[in-house]
């Protein structure tokens, strides 16, 4: 039985019928069983009697059969629709399938799943590359950002790399590269902006290790905790770190608000958003 205080107990799947329907169907009802969690899938248009059969006869041959399954059609624009449905079933996450790359008109003018990103008031699963048997997730990659919401961040990936039995999590410090405040000309300067870094990481290390004191231990036992510093432009930074130690999720907090101006000169999570180096987790409260 699922542990009471596991943060997603309801989730919404927004499904089109497209090619890699029968990946998505089969990654989100895996996730439903390891999270002991309802799945809602949601399609926004027209039921009709072929719709029916081709969803029907997917869900009969997933893995798990035991599951709490609700279908619901609706007609209207897909954003709004998906978004209201969110709100009234009091969704805690929403999964949407997603394009890994945009292209430049997509990264201004937004896909549906980033609109949906930006705007849903739950946390948010894009998948990129689905799949019909099962791929374990092994590493998970959470940021650590001095921020509000960064406990709960890294809380949730505790308790899905926990659920998905993934082996490692790393929580990974994005320091920006003003902090150091030295310009490296000499061998002198380069001494004295090593040890600024290694102070800076001891410090962030040190608010690190204070979250994870909160945690439940039996959260922590069976995950090999790894902190990593890095100093850079924040979202940039992670996001290629992800890529690099080939990570099978990536945990990111959600940003509080996205203007016009984020979109054309992008930062922290909008650079993820548009060249997504992974499945990507958003949590938001």
């Amino acid at each position: 039985m699922q542990d009471p205080s596991f943060p997603f107990k309801t989730l919404l799947f927004g499904f089109a019928f497209s090619p890699t329907l029968k990946a998505n169907i089969s990654e989100t009802t895996r996730m439903a069983h390891f999270f002991g969690a309802k799945l809602i899938l949601l399609h926004v248009g027209e039921e009709n009697p072929e719709k029916t059969t081709t969803i029907n006869n997917l869900l009969t041959a997933i893995e798990y059969q035991d599951l709490d399954i609700e279908i619901h059609w609706k007609e209207g624009k897909p954003v709004e629709t998906i978004l209201r449905t969110c709100e009234d079933l009091n969704v805690d996450l929403l999964i949407l399938g997603a394009v890994q790359h945009e292209n430049m008109y997509q990264f201004y003018v937004g896909s549906i799943a980033r609109q949906l990103t930006r705007k849903v008031g739950c946390s948010v699963l894009l998948l990129i590359k689905p799949s019909v048997e099962r791929i374990p997730c092994k590493n998970v990659v959470v940021n650590g950002l001095d921020a509000p919401e960064t406990p709960v961040a890294i809380t949730d990936a505790f308790y899905v790399a926990d659920a998905l039995g993934a082996q490692q999590l790393t929580i990974v410090e994005e320091i920006k590269q003003k902090e150091v405040h030295v310009t490296v000309e000499d061998d002198k300067s380069l001494r004295k902006a090593t040890m600024i870094k290694e102070a800076l990481k001891k410090r962030e290390d040190s608010r690190i290790q204070l979250i994870l004191n909160t945690l439940p231990e039996d959260l922590r036992s069976n995950i090999k905790v790894k902190t990593q510093g890095i100093f850079g432009e924040r979202g940039y930074s992670i996001g290629h770190y992800a890529e690099v130690v080939r990570a099978d999720l990536l945990v990111m907090n959600a940003p509080r608000t996205i203007r016009l101006i984020d979109r054309i000169f992008p930062h922290d999570i909008e650079y993820i958003l548009s060249d997504l180096p992974t499945d990507l987790l958003i949590i938001r409260k």
